[in-house]
């Protein structure tokens, strides 16, 4: 059976913002993440060469991660997404040309959200998941207003400003994991960097929820 999104969380519900990676670097950084145990590895479209490196990343893990692109502004680039292996399409909006799109070629759709009206419009449109973003704008207070009304199967991934010492209050929210960016990868922070930040990370989920203990990369 063809892992969904849920099989890519469970382990650990973080997915890796690589914002500004290039493909000289992605082998390196999306090895030390995988051994952290991210499974969830999202290169921007406005780094240098993403699809080079989304390519790279397919290739490597094939079905072990979910890789794909964010940042992801017009429908005509989900299918350079999904040419390069890709298969999921993560966006700081809610076009629901691009969640069409994505939908369209069998590829998992993460949008980002700022409003319920936002929300229930990208899941109307076949979103999987929604990205609220940015999380300093919101709080958890505001994502526990929306888990009152949302599907309860729908995750919802806070992104922006999550640090291992914030997440506790999103989760008791309702959050099902995070995205991560400048706090775990910035543009040529080098690899063993990387590698301690995403097991700090991976520590304090496991602090949070002692029954993941099993789910260790």
């Amino acid at each position: 059976m063809t892992p969904g999104l849920r099989d890519y969380l469970d382990p650990l519900p973080f997915c890796a913002v690589l914002r500004g990676i290039s493909p000289a670097e992605i082998d390196a950084i999306g090895d030390v993440l995988a051994d952290a145990g991210f499974r969830i590895l999202e290169v921007p479209l406005n780094s240098p060469q993403p699809f080079a490196s989304i390519e790279r990343l397919a290739a490597r893990f094939g079905a072990r991660c979910l890789v794909g692109a964010g940042t992801v502004i017009d429908p005509a680039d989900v299918a350079r997404v999904a040419d390069a292996g890709g298969r999921v399409v993560v966006m700081p909006h809610a076009d629901t040309r691009v969640i069409a799109a994505a939908k369209s070629r069998g590829l998992t759709c993460m949008p980002g959200v700022a409003t319920p009206t936002e929300a229930f419009a990208a899941l109307a449109a076949g979103a999987d998941a929604l990205k609220l973003f940015p999380a300093e704008q919101s709080s958890p207070a505001v994502l526990k207003a929306w888990r009152a009304v949302l599907p309860r199967h729908v995750p919802v991934l806070p992104v922006g400003g999550i640090a291992p010492d914030n997440m506790a209050p999103w989760l008791a929210a309702g959050a099902a994991g995070f995205g991560i960016g400048s706090s775990l990868y910035a543009s040529g922070r080098p690899a063993v960097d990387v590698a301690a930040r995403a097991r700090d990370f991976a520590d304090a989920w496991r602090h949070l929820h002692p029954a993941s203990q099993g789910n260790r990369a």
